[in-house]
């Protein structure tokens, strides 16, 4: 018996490294992209508000009208991709959002990027949860909340990289008589189009058609995913419905929603909020000063997620950092010193990103298996609905008051909503019978 043991942990080892390596990589960059062509904007308002004469309230529309594409076809792009594969559909949302991305360049007024954005978040809709998806098609939950961390590290690693990167196109490229912020959206944009057709060739749906997977390693990985999820083909063709229905579901979206108003309303104001802290910085040098908080969050987020997966307590791992993250950012707020307000600013963003991985490993643990993909893309669009009303009061209440603080403030009540909404969250409970989503929340 023993050596069967040491068979079994032998393959689980095995097995387990080769999804690893094979897949969150490659997940991971796309991510990177993924971000850097929905947040570099951000960047952008430092040349492109003056240029177009936009206002800090009209900006704020442009950075959120994004969400409101991305509501609207959340939910049909991630069962859309169930019809078509992830490999098939990934590749479709890539190469759209990375056309519509270089648009942007071309934009001459507000009215011009409220419909870019607006497509932009059409093309790019299913993306998230679609990869999340995907990810539990390989990873058993006990792996999940990890797995993610290391994918939506891609959040950070993109702000890493898109901060200098953007700044540095802005201020040394004007080909053609272009200026800095354009060129900065074709160059950023084509990635995804590239990537769109890489992934094509590069993704393989499911452990069944694995070709890099040994038999013995294929047959052990489809038996533990089969053992959290033994379902038969009815119930699961009655889980969209059910999600969709399902309080435990619109729970969980109304949280990311006040969790998305914070993180993304700090995410897409931060090259401003430096700015205004002093007036001598060049663009560059406040995309190299962003990057410090992203640094931080990256490695926190990691060490969090990892630390839920120890412990396999999720609930307190993902409300504990908002309330860090509240406090913080009230504080960066008040002070009027640029090494400080970035001190607190990391603070409060490391929190944020410290949510991520134990929040999503929740539906899977509290939902059906037939009720998570559906489930998680009503939870992701809902949620990200918060990226239209952050970034848009923050932006009004700037232009009313002439200062961050007033929007700021806002920001941090809203993580406190989320961290109070999460302590009221059901015990985890991996429910292996439809009947169990009888139970109210």
């Amino acid at each position: 018996m023993q050596k069967t043991f040491d068979e079994t942990g032998s393959v689980e080892n095995r097995t387990i490294r080769k999804v690893t390596r094979r897949i969150v990589p490659f997940v991971f960059l796309l991510y990177i992209i993924s971000y850097l062509d929905r947040a570099n904007i951000g960047y952008a308002a430092l040349d492109m508000n003056k240029a177009l004469g936009l206002t800090s309230e009209v900006f704020g529309v442009v950075s959120g009208i994004f969400f409101i594409g991305y509501f609207l076809f959340e939910v049909p792009s991630n069962i859309l991709m169930q019809r078509f594969g992830a490999r098939v559909w990934i590749t479709r949302i890539l190469i759209t959002w990375g056309v519509i991305s270089i648009a942007t360049a071309f934009a001459q007024n507000a009215m011009h990027l409220y419909v870019i954005r607006f497509l932009l978040g059409v093309a790019e809709a299913g993306f998230f949860p679609g990869i999340i998806l995907y990810l539990t098609s390989w990873f058993r939950v006990k792996e999940l909340a990890s797995t993610i961390a290391m994918f939506m590290t891609a959040i950070a690693a993109s702000y890493i990289i898109g901060g200098p990167l953007s700044t540095l196109i802005m201020d040394h490229i004007q080909w053609m008589g272009f200026p800095g912020w354009r060129w900065m959206f074709i160059i950023e944009g084509l990635p995804a189009v590239i990537f769109g057709f890489v992934t094509y060739y590069y993704l393989t749906d499911r452990p069944e058609d694995a070709k890099w997977l040994t038999n013995e390693e294929k047959d052990w990985l489809i038996q533990e995913l089969k053992k959290e999820a033994k379902e038969d083909g009815a119930s699961a063709n009655l889980g969209h419905k059910k999600a969709m229905a399902n309080a435990k579901v619109w729970y969980l979206s109304l949280i990311y929603f006040v969790y998305i108003s914070g993180t993304l309303g700090i995410g897409y104001w931060m090259p401003q909020i430096i700015k205004g802290l002093s007036g001598y910085l060049t663009n560059t040098q406040i995309g190299f000063i962003s990057i410090i908080p992203y640094i931080a969050a990256s490695l926190a987020m990691n060490y969090w997620s990892r630390r839920s997966d120890r412990t396999g307590e999720r609930m307190i791992h993902a409300a504990a950092p908002l309330f860090l993250a509240a406090i913080s950012l009230i504080l960066a707020g008040i002070s009027s010193n640029l090494i400080l307000s970035i001190i607190f600013i990391t603070i409060s963003l490391s929190s944020m990103y410290c949510f991520k991985g134990p929040f999503w490993a929740l539906p899977s643990m509290i939902l059906t298996p037939s009720m998570v993909a559906v489930g998680l893309a009503v939870i992701n669009s809902i949620g990200n609905l918060g990226g239209f009303v952050g970034p848009y009061v923050v932006g009004r209440l700037k232009d009313a008051t002439g200062s961050t603080l007033s929007g700021l403030i806002f920001l941090s009540i809203m993580l406190m909503f989320a961290f109070v909404m999460l302590l009221f969250i059901p015990k985890e409970k991996k429910h292996t019978s439809d009947k169990s989503d009888k139970v109210a929340l």
